[in-house]
């Protein structure tokens, strides 16, 4: 598997036999010229997770990608060809799998109704797991080798996130939804997990594609 973290909560993925990218929102630009996609994957409607100005373009330059999104995403931003990834299924893209878990965003106040929200865990045989959680943290699936945990979000406080990390269990990790802060609290949120978790965690930042 090889990886790269394309700002906030976008990454690209890519195994043995498919390119998938996930949560291509409007606080980046680092995806826009991808090609080659098999799929393109969107946890839930938030702009920061899907740039519905942009995201056209990326689709005609990726015709052959599946558009594999949580399922009130088409109805807020009315994306043609959009796939409606159920949770609790599991697809193929090449000899890989994605699959769909949790179901809702978490809770930033009770006066904000909750959205659909879907984790998502890509498994291809002979390499690690990937979990990415989109915005929620209650869901922890088995056998997760590399995890991306957000840094920071309005619906979400370190010490959830620590707990979290420490429930999935990853041997590895990195930060994403990162676009809210700065770098001191980048680096608190780094150090912390670190400090406090199993789990190993890289800086991802302007990387590009390496192999894990």
């Amino acid at each position: 598997m090889r990886l790269a973290h394309l700002g906030h909560s976008a990454v690209l993925v890519e195994t043995a036999s498919a390119r998938i990218l996930i949560d291509p929102g409007n606080f980046s630009d680092q995806w826009h010229d991808l090609a080659d996609l098999d799929a393109i994957v969107v946890t839930h409607a938030h702009p920061d997770h899907v740039d519905p100005s942009w995201l056209p373009r990326l689709l005609g330059r990726n015709r052959g990608a599946r558009l594999l999104v949580e399922p009130s995403v088409p109805a807020v931003h009315g994306l043609e060809g959009a796939e409606a990834f159920l949770p609790g299924t599991t697809l193929g893209v090449g000899a890989s799998e994605i699959a769909a878990v949790g179901g809702l965003h978490a809770l930033i106040h009770q006066a904000i109704p909750q959205i659909g929200n879907i984790g998502i865990v890509i498994r291809t045989e002979g390499e690690p797991a990937f979990f990415h959680p989109g915005d929620a943290l209650d869901t922890v699936p088995p056998g997760v080798d590399l995890i991306a945990a957000p840094a920071h979000g309005p619906w979400c406080a370190m010490k959830e996130i620590i707990d979290f990390v420490r429930q999935v269990g990853a041997s590895e990790g990195f930060l994403i939804h990162d676009g809210l802060i700065n770098e001191r609290g980048w680096s608190l949120a780094f150090n912390r997990l670190n400090e406090l978790t199993s789990t190993r965690f890289l800086d991802r930042r302007g990387r590009g594609l390496e192999t894990l």
